[in-house]
């Protein structure tokens, strides 16, 4: 309980945990949707499930550079970038020409930023609280993403049954990539004050 109390009363828990949402409700919707979208813009059905692919391929390489990268830069900044970079690729979705070349460049550069958000946000738990109880602190985050992904599923059908297009969703996704980008650049990278405590402390004292 002790643990609990401490990450509720961190602010940048709670942005962190924000911000994990919006990856959830990117990374669902895109799995799900992706194939009916490219269907509902007249490309052949294998369009969706090849460029599916070519995200999971992407995602090693841009899960590793995200987890490396985050001995270079503060991890709070890599996963704004993160963020925005998604926020980017969806208005390529809007506006540029859909074709399958188009969508699989496209899903391939998303693919860099799909899971590469998961080194990052973990090592900011670890940052914040240490090691102790870092499978609980970690699972209250990654339950705010997989309610992301609940809503990002559901709510992608809903609009589509309504308006008979994706363009909704794919302004809302823009929107929540700008939010989480802004929501995660505010948080203070350092332990609490009882890890820092302890790590000032004289060995031996």
């Amino acid at each position: 309980m002790e643990a609990l109390r401490e990450a509720f009363q961190h602010p940048s828990f709670w942005l962190l945990t924000a911000g994990f949402f919006v990856c959830g409700f990117h990374v669902a919707f895109i799995m799900v949707h992706l194939p009916a979208f490219t269907v509902d813009q007249g490309l052949p059905s294998w369009v969706g499930p090849y460029a599916l692919s070519v995200v999971g391929i992407a995602n090693i390489v841009g899960t590793f550079i995200a987890g490396q990268s985050g001995r270079f830069i503060e991890k709070r900044r890599g996963l704004s970038l993160i963020y925005f970079g998604r926020a980017i690729l969806f208005l390529g979705f809007l506006y540029l020409p859909i074709t399958p070349v188009s969508v699989i460049v496209i899903c391939g550069l998303l693919g860099l930023l799909w899971l590469s958000t998961i080194p990052l946000t973990s090592g900011l738990v670890a940052t914040f609280f240490g090691t102790t109880w870092m499978s609980m602190l970690f699972g209250i985050v990654f339950l705010s993403h997989q309610l992301g992904s609940f809503l990002g599923v559901w709510l992608g059908g809903r609009l589509y049954d309504m308006t008979k297009s994706y363009d909704a969703m794919w302004w809302i996704s823009i929107a929540l990539g700008l939010l989480a980008a802004l929501i995660n650049w505010p948080i203070q990278e350092k332990p609490v004050a009882r890890l820092a405590a302890t790590s000032a402390r004289p060995v031996g004292a």
